[in-house]
């Protein structure tokens, strides 16, 4: 097996680490969506624009593999068991992305069965949720010549470096995707970006499949207070994993869907113009082997392959997004089932607000004991219910539900559609 490239070599590599990501040029793009109502890329971190796919990030389509390694240190010996460690997340993100994707994704972990040791003491990385450059280069310098003689980078698409989370200095909080400007050239293979994994036993929940999701282009959407006190889900409440992976609602927003092509064109509507137009939505959790509730409440199977998703432009780099969520799936513990409506600006960046749902019931909350943002947890609009989105005039209404459990949606763009 090749092996790794000279310490001095990937310090070099290392040297151009930030504490969450470096980004170089943009790469070509790939040709990918091109309805009217498709947002155009930008140069933005993780930008939500769909006209092109970025190269640099994997598409999450078949099937990937994932290493998991395990990576112990000098002032600490592991109380747990790689295997331990690795029930904590799998198969948990794998089911997620399987349900999300219709089917269409499977990630397949392959987990180092043992420890490998990292030469320096775990508080010598000074780990912490904004850490160094420097520090964080040490790291992965450290672990990538630690693992390189048991694993074969080349095998894989996403690589976890899961530490000891009894050592005295991992800090939870440190977990994320980090991305490098110059990729690291082992086993014959680029490795762009690397999870750091530093979570308490058992782990936050989904905190894998927030990070996984990152990995695949997608963008935070929690807001982070400047100071790092108060509200940060402020932006989408409950109802995206990117939001928050403790969200009721968690399954992925449609758009994101569209950009990691787990929808068909033909589920996907662009709503043009000043007349109405009536169209039926699918659930957006109904796919193979996940019932909805039909029209009578009862559970109903079948739905997956109908319209997920409806648009309307606002602007050139800004559009709202219509889909229905309902207790099912990835959402199975909705608080509120409806019509789910958010604007979606492809000029911002991740932790910018690039999304943000828009409130139909904004002088009340719903489940305030469980939800992240109250707030926004009755935001739908539920059935036999009309909604007018503030500042952009397009009203949308709620009309009723097939036998099969869609909904019959009425949406009128009004006249500030840019479409």
């Amino acid at each position: 097996m090749p092996k790794l490239r000279s310490t001095a070599a990937v310090c070099t590599t290392l040297s151009a680490l930030a504490a969450t990501s470096i980004l170089g040029s943009p790469s070509a793009a790939e040709p990918f969506s091109t309805t009217p109502c498709t947002l155009h890329r930008t140069d933005d971190h993780h930008s939500e624009g769909l006209d092109s796919w970025n190269p640099d990030y994997t598409r999450p389509t078949g099937a990937l593999d994932a290493v998991l390694v395990f990576l112990s240190f000098p002032d600490a010996t592991p109380r747990l068991s790689p295997a331990q460690l690795t029930a904590d997340h799998f198969p948990a993100t794998s089911r997620y992305y399987e349900q999300a994707s219709y089917g269409r994704f499977t990630l397949r972990p392959h987990p180092v069965s043992h420890w490998l040791r990292m030469p320096k003491p775990s508080t010598a990385y000074a780990m912490k949720r904004d850490w160094s450059a420097e520090n964080r280069g040490t790291y992965l310098r450290d672990a990538f010549a630690a693992a390189d003689r048991d694993v074969d980078f080349s095998r894989y698409q996403v690589v976890y470096l899961v530490a000891d989370p009894d050592a005295p200095g991992v800090d939870s909080d440190a977990t994320k995707v980090v991305n490098l400007d110059t990729p690291i050239h082992v086993d014959g293979t680029d490795v762009r970006r690397v999870v750091t994994v530093f979570e308490k036993h058992p782990p936050d929940r989904l905190v894998l499949a927030h990070e996984t999701g990152h990995v695949f282009d997608l963008p935070d959407l929690y807001h982070r207070p400047v100071d790092g006190k108060g509200d940060w889900d402020t932006y989408v409440g409950d109802w995206d994993l990117m939001g928050s992976q403790f969200g009721l609602s968690p399954d992925l927003f449609a758009w994101h869907k569209w950009k990691l092509g787990w929808l068909d064109p033909r589920q996907v509507v662009c709503v043009r113009g000043a007349r109405p137009t009536r169209l039926t939505l699918e659930p957006l959790e109904a796919g193979p082997g996940v019932p909805v509730q039909d029209a009578a409440g009862a559970p109903a199977f079948g739905l997956g392959h109908g319209v997920k998703l409806a648009i309307v432009r606002t602007g050139v780099d800004s559009a709202l997004a219509f889909e229905v969520r309902s207790a099912a799936g990835n959402d199975r513990a909705a608080c509120r089932q409806g019509v789910l409506v958010y604007r979606v600006r492809s000029g911002a960046q991740s932790g910018a607000g690039p999304v943000e749902v828009v409130d139909a019931h904004p002088h009340t909350e719903a489940c305030w004991e469980n939800s992240v943002h109250p707030a926004l947890a009755d935001a739908p609009v539920a059935l036999g219910e009309s909604f007018t989105v503030p500042g952009d005039d397009v009203k949308v209404e709620a009309e009723g539900r097939t036998a099969s459990g869609a909904w019959t949606v009425r949406i009128t763009p009004g006249l500030k559609d840019e479409g």
